[in-house]
């Protein structure tokens, strides 16, 4: 019998999910007999403290009594008091050792970047004690904090906003807005996934993705664990910037796509890569669609008019995520 995970994948009965393979042992299997699964998009770590699952519409404690595994909400907390899981020093060093293969050394530019990403996609972000030198960070020392966040593949959500990024045949550069964790890069990366596959109306897309921060294909060990379609090329762990131009020169590009646009640099390598005939999908942070505005880079592009339409998703109170759609203007489309 299959189990159906939150990452959208299905597992055969009595192999173990990603993110569970990283827990400490003591408490591996009994997680893996619970119901954890459904809806949950974060699993915090901290030390001296209960662990946390965050889901959609709340989160959830872990209870360990007698071996078994369950769950109580915030406000029954108090009442369950004995039995809270809390986190040990040699819960994290144990789940260090999982994350990173017995050997934390190894991923030290993942470190220095504060995440290291697992099989499957799931993305752990780490905090602690930073080694800064040159005002930057070399490293982490005294890891005691874990956000463990929950690959999803939402296959499909994009398909009813691909439509409006089409002039006739033409695609539109497109930035994706939205407030953190209200789904731009769950959308960037279905988007992705269509334009690369097509259909029989829409041939399919050379697309190249320039994956800084391993969150849109979540690389690991050089493969993309999230499917971002047959003609998708990669490039991961590499700066922005750099890697739009990179691309440009080595992959011919139809579509570049990127996650988190920020930096000077970031916006200058847009313009020179949709000045070189690249249509352009991206990402931004911002709560409204009048916020841009406030980005002097973006009233410059918006002037320019870089992009063709913006899409602005917004969180509702139920989970669900909807989206509104605007032209290069800012009039609303939908």
């Amino acid at each position: 019998m299959e189990k159906i995970y939150p990452d959208g994948k299905r597992y055969p009965e009595g192999e173990i999910f990603p993110v569970e393979k990283i827990f400490p042992l003591n408490i591996r299997e009994a997680l893996h007999a619970a119901s954890w699964q459904e809806g949950s998009e974060e699993i915090r770590i901290r030390i001296g403290q209960p662990v946390e699952f965050l889901y959609g519409t709340g989160s959830r404690y872990l209870v360990m009594k007698n071996g078994t595994c369950s769950f109580c909400d915030v406000r029954e907390a108090e009442s369950a008091e004995e039995y809270l899981y809390r986190v040990r020093a040699a819960d994290i060093a144990e789940m260090l050792n999982y994350i990173s293969n017995y050997s934390l050394y190894a991923y030290r530019e993942e470190v220095k970047q504060g995440f290291i990403t697992i099989q499957g996609g799931h993305r752990i972000g780490i905090a602690g004690t930073a080694a800064v030198e040159g005002g930057k960070i070399a490293g982490m020392s005294h890891i005691t904090f874990l956000n463990i966040r929950i690959a999803h593949e939402r296959t499909g959500c994009a398909d009813k906003l691909l439509p409006f990024l089409f002039r006739g045949r033409n695609l539109c550069s497109t930035l994706l807005i939205s407030a953190p964790g209200a789904g731009k890069t769950t959308y960037l990366r279905d988007s992705i996934r269509a334009l690369s596959e097509g259909t029989r109306d829409m041939p399919g897309m050379r697309v190249c993705v320039v994956d800084e921060r391993s969150e849109i294909a979540a690389c690991h060990r050089g493969v993309p664990q999230n499917d971002l379609g047959p003609r998708t090329d990669v490039l991961d762990g590499c700066p922005k910037a750099e890697g739009m131009l990179l691309m440009l020169r080595a992959m011919s590009p139809q579509v570049i796509a990127v996650d988190e646009l920020g930096t000077e640099k970031d916006f200058m390598a847009v313009e020179q890569a949709a000045c070189s005939g690249s249509r352009i999908l991206g990402t931004v942070h911002a709560g409204e669609i009048g916020e841009l505005t406030g980005k002097p880079h973006m009233r410059r592009w918006l002037g320019n008019r870089i992009f063709e339409r913006y899409v602005l998703i917004r969180r509702q109170e139920n989970g669900e995520r909807r989206f509104e759609i605007f032209d290069e203007a800012l009039e609303q489309l939908c």
